[in-house]
């Protein structure tokens, strides 16, 4: 009874402050045109979707998201791939690496980040922050399907070739099929890791391509409007819900996999 008791507690201290931001999200917080304060209303909503800057930012966090993970799964694969099956001096010690330039604090490399990607013209372009995030999800990639590669006998491989398979196709209609767990599972941490990240999105986003982080950021002001703002939060967890689900089988398998 005491470990139920507990665990609503949590449950109940975890979901607090995502109910009380759903339902200020359809209430309605300041005088709007057809509705009144403390109105439960779709206000928020509609003004939110109707202001033509958020709207941009919500496609430009889908955009970037998807290159990034886009990227990081094509280039991490065949990475990972060598780190598995082939040994080379410095092998272990290139893994250890790539996962220590992962911990690194962003705010020490913004500025020259900021200065390169100036010079290359990827300032207030989602593109830019696609890639700068890729240098900090791609080791959390190759570290996570290297895992997952490993696990897989190395006579499966030797078998397909010895059937006559060719590399590229032995990448597409074998491994690929065999380790779908730890590309869900770094399809999703890729995907969370860039659509909630705030420093890059920050500092290189001073214009324009200003992701849905950064909006909502704009939104607080002297006269906050409490309503949209958190009509704008929820709205950025629906791709997040929907990553979930759509990778819930997989996310399911690749963790029991990994542990």
């Amino acid at each position: 009874m005491t470990r139920i008791l507990g665990f609503l507690a949590l449950a109940v201290f975890i979901l607090l402050p995502l109910t009380q931001a759903v339902i200020l999200s359809f209430t309605v917080t300041l005088p709007k045109p057809g509705a009144e304060p403390g109105e439960i209303a779709l206000a928020n909503y509609l003004a939110v979707l109707a202001d033509p800057e958020l709207r941009a930012a919500i496609g430009n966090s889908i955009t970037y998201v998807l290159v990034n993970v886009a990227l990081c799964l094509a280039v991490g694969l065949p990475a990972a791939y060598a780190l598995a099956r082939y040994s080379f001096i410095g092998d272990r010690h290139f893994l250890l690496l790539i996962l220590v330039f992962r911990v690194t604090p962003p705010v020490v490399l913004s500025l020259p980040i900021f200065i390169l990607f100036s010079h290359l013209g990827l300032v207030n372009s989602p593109l830019g922050i696609a890639l700068v995030h890729c240098l900090f999800n791609l080791p959390v990639t190759i570290w996570i399907l290297e895992s997952f590669i490993r696990s897989v006998p190395r006579e499966y491989d030797e078998t397909v070739f010895l059937d006559g398979w060719s590399f590229p196709a032995f990448f597409f209609r074998f491994l690929i099929p065999q380790i779908a767990p730890g590309l869900g599972v770094a399809a999703f941490f890729c995907f969370i890791f860039s659509w909630v990240e705030v420093v890059f999105a920050r500092i290189l986003t001073v214009t324009a391509g200003k992701p849905i982080t950064m909006a909502i950021n704009a939104m607080f002001g002297f006269q906050t409007d409490i309503g949209p703002v958190m009509a704008m939060t929820c709205l950025s967890l629906v791709p997040g819900i929907a990553m979930i689900w759509i990778f819930r089988n997989h996310l399911a398998r690749g963790f029991i996999l990994r542990s």
